[in-house]
């Protein structure tokens, strides 16, 4: 009964578009979830299983509770994987991917986007040092400079 329960609940975040931490990988109804909810895109473009500084972003400051109470406030997240094992997306979920990276002229690992709740680019960032409290400081302030 209980593997049920947790397939059901991991089939069900899956159809969804959620992850269980607070990530969408459905741009779209990101796109719909922002503006109803009057917030910030934050798109990670990440190689999830490779890329060794996008594995050290979401250590060091996504799967921080600082940075998950500051996101659930301000922001929407969408997670935009590139992993070498792809054998857990749809490919309806990698050709939306592809396109995301194309029309956002995204060339490297980790790109950290926010984007308005049209999908405009407000900024492109990265991997920054000093940990969570650095990194939401550093978002906060690159959302500041655009609403000026």
């Amino acid at each position: 009964m209980k593997k049920s329960i947790v397939l059901f609940g991991f089939c069900l975040s899956v159809l969804t578009g959620w992850s269980s931490e607070g990530w969408m990988t459905d741009f779209e109804g990101a796109k719909k979830k922002a503006a109803t909810e009057n917030k910030v895109l934050l798109l990670d473009f990440t190689g999830s299983d490779w890329c060794s500084w996008c594995i050290k972003l979401d250590e060091e400051v996504f799967q921080k509770d600082a940075w998950k109470a500051y996101a659930k406030d301000h922001l929407v997240q969408v997670l935009i994987d590139f992993p070498r094992d792809k054998s857990e997306q749809s490919e309806v979920l990698q050709k939306q991917n592809n396109e995301l990276a194309k029309q956002y002229g995204v060339r490297g690992f980790p790109t950290v986007l926010l984007l308005n709740q049209e999908g405009a680019l407000i900024e492109k960032t990265g991997y920054q040092r000093g940990g969570t409290e650095n990194y939401i400081v550093h978002i906060k302030e690159l959302i500041g400079a655009a609403e000026k």
